[in-house]
């Protein structure tokens, strides 16, 4: 597969997923802590995001398509997808902490086991990991404040 394909999937899914799962008045109205960053900046960093987890993908379907790195960055690219759908859409913040929790520890298996083949593809997660551990505080904190 190409890195177009890998791009496509990425970008192209959370785009779509982002279109359709708009956060709208339910989440205005939530209590949020004074951390949130404005909505503005959502989406130019996950479009970031989205392609150094693309380049990640592909990089490492091209070394073991079906390694337990692909997929485990499979169920973390699900995770992610299925995050915005349950927070937004369901309006289950708690069942979302849940989910981006288990994204958090898929973050970190890649990491961690894509590190010996192909260190490249493990820091192209590293700004993710950083942005889902914030997303998961964020998370957690508005269950707190709208418990």
């Amino acid at each position: 597969m190409s890195l177009v394909f890998f791009l496509s999937l990425t970008v192209g899914g959370g785009l779509i997923i982002g279109f359709l799962t708009r956060p709208g008045e339910w989440y205005v109205g939530l209590s949020k802590p004074r951390f949130t960053p404005p909505d503005s900046i959502f989406a130019p960093v996950w479009t970031l995001l989205y392609i150094t987890i693309a380049i990640a993908g592909w990089r490492t379907f091209t070394h073991d398509p079906l390694g337990a790195t692909m997929i485990i960055w499979t169920i973390a690219l699900a995770l992610n997808f299925i995050w915005s759908p349950i927070f937004f859409g369901l309006r289950h913040p708690a069942t979302a902490l849940a989910v981006i929790v288990a994204l958090l520890v898929c973050i970190v298996a890649f990491m961690w086991f894509s590190w010996p083949v192909d260190m490249l593809s493990s820091l192209l997660f590293a700004p993710y990991a950083a942005w889902v551990f914030f997303a998961a505080i964020l998370n957690a904190a508005i269950c707190r404040l709208n418990s």
